[in-house]
């Protein structure tokens, strides 16, 4: 491989981690004196190739190893160390040959340690690297490809973690900067056919430099570190349209014809320009929510506001999990009057379970099922409890799947999930809350309810142009769907060799639907491939090569296959299932070229090598440790938030049931549930905020939720009238006229009864939407007179142009329904 890891840190400790009995230390004892950094970005992928000395400045020798966090977007390639005139490297070999070899390294016992004890949680590289003795230096080679975020702004992003820029003593401001000049060498090369813009940074740096006179090339070099220990963050803005891009890669002119490397790839980033449009009746989704039994009854309130929130037209379906795994239906149902009434009458029939926790094998049978036509699916996932050690088999079901649906997750009881939570929202492109209360778990979740109705594009295609006698093959395929402000990689081999060698120019059609809007978008591209010699386009395209042929189960029965699935592997240093890391230690650096693997692994066994423990872990711990990027910020930002959290605050009040009159009616399956949810256990240890429960009655909030039809409307009954505060007397007695429908006349009570704790319960609004989009629909209906009689029944004062100001959440992109003006009388 040549595969090894970034520098993580714990607290104040710079770079290397030092061990003496496993007590990581809290102070600089080994330095990070000089680094020297080369960023190659091409539109949305770069090439980085760093060296860092550090030093060790006690007078005691440290027992250090190298760390590097992996995520699923980036290939770390090339590692190796020097320690005085030993030399250590860290190489791939096929899974079986590397397993011998780990049984033949000492101290391999000391991985499995870190792997159970260590606080931090992940998939991690980790290489032990030895002593370093009193004023002893190391150098760390570390080369990685990675896949670059887009911002909502339309920029790449790339980040440099602070914890690998020099250390240096602030004697004076003038001493500081000469000192950093001198430990601090970070060159950055910009490369796009759409033309380098312009670049944001938050460091002190040269003025950009173009390369090229029509701006499709750009250098730019740091001068310092950022300030206050920020992470540096480089944002990369391009010109013209970002709905499409390509970059063309050549192939390696010592690969043999046919394989990865003898063929040219190009990636392709899809970044859909998604307006904000009423979706149409069938492109809707399927969502699918997935409680803990542990949890179900307190999120039984939680279940009620999600369902009656949901859009008539859309599937779903919903699942209890344990010790095993239950759903409501065998598969997703549409969204009718009829299940929405069987599914809510069924909230309160499943119990507290208090054996395991199986999300694995319950996500395992979600992903078997086949996807709905023009119904993306997204999953929302609640979840208490810890899951033991399948915490990597979680991952790797996700990650097999993040193209075909979007997860957000809600961790509870203290967040003891919260890693796991936030790393599967992260995969798939959703997001997780940790929620602290009964209240806060309806509020959080209906708001990502909110975000999951925007538009998406989805039916993505491609179709490619190319000069006669090529063609190309998929490696990666076009995902399911793209959400808004989000963006896909797409990997292709192009094969063959074009008639006519003057023809140098291809192009891609993107395709794809908004609702029912139709979308398409032509880029002409050239083919004269980059000359990149580290081929970081092609190492992508082989990452996500190698996972696929995994899990199509891709074995040595396939014998040339297999082969050359390895070759690939070994050859690019390119981690894969079919591979396994061996690091050795070498007295000599010259021992064999670094570029190329012994013949043998019998020769790694010979007196003058040392093998030395390194391997792909996956650390059980608690706190997140992940490549460092800007999208991970917001974890230990929020992990330090919870843990100020963390303290019990015993209830303020018991919430109550239904009036006793509603439970000696003969009720419908709406007010049956209200009837059935129990009152919500007071031994509740979450912090909960007192005002939360004072400022509405949430008893009759659930009741009036309750009573709503899948359509948005309410009918007029004894139960509506009751959890209003009226009698049906009074609500007849005050309807404007007989041509009213009561229908009509309820739904309007019922929105100008919500809306007088709008401001108090901000989750009502998909409801409230919901239901003036249905009133927006009768025909002939007076709501003028209605709304008149409503605020004078209820003592509020609300305008008749809240009617035509109430946008369909799902409609609008995230556009809340707002009511324009009114006052509680």
């Amino acid at each position: 491989m040549r595969k090894s890891g970034i520098l993580s840190k714990q607290y104040m400790c710079r770079g290397l981690f030092q061990r003496g009995i496993w007590f990581f230390s809290s102070y600089p004892e080994v330095e990070l004196e000089t680094v020297t950094v080369n960023v190659t970005i091409q539109d949305f992928v770069a090439d980085v190739v760093s060296e860092l000395v550090f030093r060790n400045v006690q007078q005691v020798s440290k027992e250090t190893m190298f760390i590097f966090p992996v995520d699923s977007n980036t290939v770390v390639d090339t590692f190796h160390a020097t320690m005085g005139d030993s030399f250590i490297e860290a190489m791939l070999w096929e899974k079986e040959e590397a397993q011998k070899l780990c049984k033949a390294t000492p101290g391999m016992e000391n991985l499995r340690y870190l792997q159970d004890q260590w606080d931090l949680w992940g998939r991690v590289f980790a290489c032990f690297l030895g002593t370093l003795p009193p004023n002893g230096e190391v150098t760390i080679s570390l080369c990685y490809v990675q896949e670059l975020p887009l911002q909502p702004d339309g920029a790449a992003q790339f980040c440099w973690p602070h914890e690998l820029f020099p250390w240096i003593k602030y004697t004076s401001r003038i001493s500081s900067k000469e000192e950093m000049s001198k430990n601090l060498h970070f060159s950055i090369s910009l490369k796009s056919a759409h033309g380098v813009s312009h670049v944001v940074i938050n460091s002190s740096h040269t003025p950009l430099q173009y390369t090229a006179s029509d701006h499709t090339s750009a250098q730019v070099f740091l001068k310092s570190s950022p300030w206050m220990q920020d992470d540096l963050n480089l944002m990369v803005y391009y010109k013209g349209p970002h709905t499409l891009s390509a970059v063309v890669e050549r192939r390696d002119p010592k690969a043999p014809p046919g394989s990865l490397l003898g063929h040219p790839v190009v990636m392709l980033t899809l970044m859909p320009n998604i307006p904000e449009v009423v979706p149409s009746p069938g492109h809707l989704g399927e969502f699918l929510f997935l409680v803990d039994c542990s949890l179900f009854q307190d999120a039984q309130n939680t279940l009620l506001f999600l369902l009656k929130s949901l859009p008539l037209g859309c599937y779903f379906n919903i699942y209890s999990f344990g010790a095993t795994f239950k759903a409501f239906y065998p598969q997703s149902v549409e969204y009718t009057q009829e299940n929405m009434d069987s599914a809510v009458g069924c909230i309160s029939s499943i119990y507290p379970d208090l054996g395991g926790c199986d999300l694995l094998g319950l996500l395992r049978s979600i992903y078997s099922t086949p996807l709905l036509y023009g119904h993306p699916r997204q999953l929302f996932i609640f979840i208490q409890r810890k899951i033991s050690s399948e915490e990597e088999a979680v991952m790797a079901e996700v990650y097999h799947y993040r193209d075909h649906h979007r997860c957000f997750c809600f961790p509870a009881n203290r967040c003891v999930n919260f890693h796991l939570s936030q790393a599967i929202a992260l995969e798939t492109k959703g997001e997780c809350v940790c929620i602290h209360s009964r209240v806060d778990m309806a509020s959080k979740a209906v708001k990502c309810l909110q975000r999951a109705l925007q538009p998406m594009a989805s039916g993505i295609s491609l179709h490619w142009d190319l000069p006669p006698g090529l063609e190309v093959s998929l490696i990666r395929k076009a995902p399911e769907m793209i959400f808004q402000g989000h963006q896909s990689s797409i990997y292709a081999q192009i094969h063959g060799q074009a008639q006519d060698a003057k023809v140098d120019e291809g192009a891609v059609t993107l395709q794809y639907h908004v609702g029912n809007q139709f979308f398409d978008y032509t880029l002409r591209f050239s083919l004269s491939s980059s000359s990149d010699d580290r081929l970081p386009v092609h190492r992508m395209a082989l990452m996500h090569l190698l996972w696929e042929r995994a899990w199509e189960g891709t074995s040595r029965t396939e014998k040339d296959t297999w082969q050359s699935t390895v070759k690939s592997s070994l050859t690019l240093g390119v981690p894969s299932p079919f591979t396994s890391s061996v690091a050795v230690r070498m007295k000599h650096r010259d021992a064999w070229h670094h570029d190329s693997l012994p013949p043998d692994s019998s020769m790694l066994l010979s007196p003058s090598l040392n093998l030395v423990p390194c391997q792909l872990l996956w650390l059980r711990g608690f706190r997140p440790v992940f490549f460092k990027s800007t999208k991970f910020w917001m974890v230990q930002k929020c992990q330090l938030c919870l843990e100020m959290l963390g303290h019990k605050a015993p209830d303020t009040e018991t919430l109550t049931q239904l009036s006793t009159y509603c439970k000696e009616q003969k009720l419908s399956p709406e007010e049956q549930v209200m009837d059935e949810l129990p009152a919500f256990n007071i031994s509740w240890d979450w912090a909960i905020s007192p005002l939360a429960t004072r400022l509405c009655d949430f008893s009759g909030l659930r009741a009036v939720v309750a009573l709503q039809k899948a359509n948005g409307s309410w009918t007029l009954t004894t139960a509506l009238a009751s959890a209003l505060g009226l009698s049906k007397a009074d609500i007849k007695g005050q309807r404007p006229s007989e041509d009213v429908e009561p229908a009509v006349w309820a739904t309007v009570l019922a929105l100008v009864w919500l809306h007088k704790y709008k401001w108090k319960v901000p989750w009502s609004e998909l409801l409230v939407a919901k239901a003036c989009r249905w009133l927006l629909d009768q025909d002939e209906v007076q709501l003028d007179e209605c709304l008149e009689a409503a605020n004078s029944l209820l003592g509020c004062f609300v305008e008749p142009a809240v009617f035509r100001m109430c946008t369909y959440l799902t409609a609008g992109g995230g556009k809340e329904a707002r009511w324009e003006h009114s006052q509680e009388s």
